[in-house]
């Protein structure tokens, strides 16, 4: 691999701002180009915008004169993209010619939402989403321990825990808890769950846990009910009441303030030139930091000042109204907006780098435990309750659905009315063993959102108001509701819709939402992999949401019933009006972006060799490279710059191993997932090269 970063890069990137868009044919033939490359199938994404987006038909990707033979380069940007025979012209005895050996070229990618510095490898421990039961994690864990000496008093952070594959317990290892307080009493342990919103922690962590006045209470049976019960639905318990180790969202921050962090600030900045160089290496050539912390600013300024940033990057800025307050308690809207506009002010005339969104949760995760008992609900917010499924064990560790609480009868009623009555130990186990399933059962939950609606639509608008971009993390379809609330209250508030403003994920859409979505022509950023047939992960969610009986596929993934036909909406995302954008949101399940993983998974809805989620919801190769590409750009509102082959745009482009057009063309779209990049371009620099790289 060869990396380049000279000054140049950042020379030519300043020029771009005083140039204009189109060059005409005569000054763009009057000098031989810098580069031009040829022998090539590129994919300009020029031309008519996509289907899916607000100015575009269904038919426009169609209709798009997509592949060209030739392109050429002066000064970092497009000046020629067409046939090769028009190209003897951009020649001269400097011109330096790349061959293409008919290979697919494409424009450099844009990555809607991920966590870029979460990215980078790093010496820490990490599960790095393994499978395994609590036995083998609590093994893992010790030598993690030992490997880096931790401490007795200490706290061992344990990275990309698989939150939904699994965690079986048995009897020496019942609880999360259990498992961790084997490997260690005398050490403070925290499992950071590979989707960025679960935790777990061991006893001695439980019992660091601080109230809101900074009183180390601990999380217990007790607190539970008492300092810590507005987290009632983000902390797990056991059979006894107390709790099992899991501790999600906002509710870690009473351990651990840090809890949402994968990253290692200090050590990054010893070298952060590895996230470019990472992004580059997949073809990745803009982004957006979907959770762009103000700690995390010296990494980009250390980028910038050393001539090192090869992505285009544009900051969602990321503050906590629930735990940002004035003196009084009240949350501090006028604080955080004062902050943001600094922020945005701050590089508001670079060219590689703004900062003109902010991003906002409006709920959770919609994982589940089917492992623990009581089962652990999840925690997205529903238009519906969620269900209350009766587990067991079958021989090979894994949840069957044998049954389901009737959560409205009169058992569950009186449960719910006198929750003292099931308090103890003996208490819990009499009722269990006359009813089947733990009083907790009798729980009639919806989940929540990540904070009040009058705060989520109070923020939205303070942000809207001062001319920000919203980015809105949404799983649940209440979440959806919500957020498509705030959004459209927001634009009514300062009159305007241009806005670019996006959803992130919509794992469950109604109908009636997803129409919102394209009246209001708002971005979404699917992460295109997630859509997919899984038994494991499927058990924590279907079974939930729908009635199930054991766990074969055909009862999880009913034609015509809700979550099957309102899953990942990608195609009803589109032709509603809604426009398609990308976000692998690594680090979540993976570190790797894999953009190619994601569109052939956008294609297929399905794992190779694995059955099909709806896929009456699948999209074309060309609509998912559209997303990824022109769409992206246009999102963050840079597409005169980047996001399509065309003059007088920054010649960012990809030399793929393999033409992803005619696999999926051919029927062979699960072949995409295995693409590689051969060369990726930045402002017409090579910014990286394979190690096996076609000869020049």
């Amino acid at each position: 691999m060869t990396m380049h970063s000279p000054k140049s890069i950042i020379a030519t990137a300043s020029l771009w701002a005083a140039l204009s868009f189109v060059q005409t044919a005569q000054s763009a033939s009057s000098e031989p180009a810098d580069e031009v490359l040829t022998d090539a199938r590129i994919y300009t994404a020029a031309g008519p915008p996509a289907a899916g987006s607000s100015a575009a038909g269904s038919s426009a990707a169609a209709a798009r004169p997509e592949l060209a033979q030739a392109l050429a380069i002066r000064g970092g940007k497009i000046v020629f993209v067409g046939p090769a025979a028009k190209l003897k012209t951009f020649i001269g005895p400097k011109t330096r010619v790349i061959h293409g050996h008919g290979h697919l070229v494409v424009p450099g990618l844009v990555d809607s939402h991920l966590h870029p510095a979460d990215i980078v490898d790093l010496d820490v421990c990490d599960l790095n989403s393994k499978v395994v039961t609590l036995r083998e994690l609590s093994a893992f864990v010790r030598d993690c321990l030992d490997h880096y000496h931790t401490a007795p008093g200490k706290r061992l952070t344990v990275h990309q825990w698989n939150i939904s594959e699994g965690n079986q317990p048995e009897k020496e290892y019942p609880s999360l808890r259990a498992a961790l307080d084997a490997a260690s009493t005398t050490r403070q342990i925290q499992l950071m769950g590979n989707d960025g919103h679960h935790g777990a922690f061991n006893s001695l962590a439980l019992a660091s846990a601080r109230d809101t006045k900074g009183v180390a209470v601990g999380i217990s049976k007790t607190s539970l009910a008492h300092e810590f019960a507005a987290y009632s639905k983000l902390i797990g318990v056991d059979a006894s009441g107390e709790p099992n180790g899991v501790v999600n969202e906002d509710a870690r921050y009473s351990i651990n303030p840090q809890s949402m962090m994968y990253v290692d600030f200090e050590t990054i900045m010893q070298a952060p030139e590895r996230i470019p160089r990472r992004l580059n290496s997949v073809g990745i050539t803009a982004m957006m930091d979907a959770m762009a912390d103000p700690f995390g600013l010296p990494i980009w300024d250390k980028l910038l000042k050393e001539h090192l940033l090869t992505v285009h990057t544009t900051l969602a800025q990321f503050y906590d109204p629930s735990n940002t307050r004035t003196l009084d308690g009240k949350v501090d809207y006028d604080g955080m907006v004062a902050k943001a506009k600094k922020v945005r002010a701050k590089y508001a005339n670079n060219p590689l780098l703004h900062a003109d969104f902010i991003k906002l949760f409006a709920d959770g995760v919609m994982e589940a435990n089917p492992y623990s008992v009581p089962p652990t609900l999840g925690n997205a917010a529903m238009l519906n309750a969620y269900l209350q499924p009766i587990f067991t064990i079958n021989a090979a560790g894994q949840a069957l659905v044998t049954g389901y609480v009737d959560t409205a009868s009169e058992t569950c009623t009186q449960a719910r009315a006198h929750p003292e009555s099931y308090q103890s130990t003996a208490q819990i186990s009499q009722f269990m063993q006359a009813q089947g399933f733990h009083p907790e059962q009798c729980t009639i939950s919806s989940g929540q959102l990540q904070h009040s609606r009058d705060i989520e639509m109070e923020y939205a608008k303070r942000m809207h108001l001062a001319g920000f971009n919203l980015h809105i993390h949404v799983i649940g379809d209440l979440a959806l509701r919500t957020a498509l609330d705030a959004i459209e209250a927001a634009r009514a508030a300062d009159g305007n819709s241009s806005t670019h403003d996006s959803l992130a994920h919509v794992q469950l859409a109604h109908p009636d939402d997803v129409k919102r979505i394209g009246r209001d022509h708002l971005y979404v950023a699917f992460t295109y992999s997630w859509a997919n047939v899984d038994l494991a992960y499927d058990m924590s969610i279907v079974p939930f949401l729908q009635k199930v009986s054991g766990n074969s596929y055909e009862s999880r993934h009913v034609p015509g019933s809700y979550y099957e036909e309102n899953t990942y909406p990608f195609r009803s995302t589109q032709d509603a009006g809604g426009i398609l954008v990308a976000g692998s949101d690594a680090p979540v399940n993976t570190r790797d972006p894999q953009p190619f993983v994601n569109m052939a998974t956008a294609v297929t809805r399905h794992l190779p060799g694995q059955p099909t989620l709806n896929a009456h919801q699948a999209i074309t190769i060309r609509e998912v490279l559209d997303a990824y590409t022109i769409n992206g750009a246009r999102f963050l509102g840079r597409d005169a710059e980047f996001g399509s082959l065309e003059p007088g745009k920054s010649a960012d482009f990809v030399i793929l191993d393999r033409d992803i057009l005619q696999l999926a063309d051919q029927g062979h779209a699960d072949e995409i997932a295995g693409t590689h990049v051969l060369e990726t371009w930045f402002a017409g620099k090579r910014v990286y090269r394979a190690k096996v790289a076609p000869p020049q």
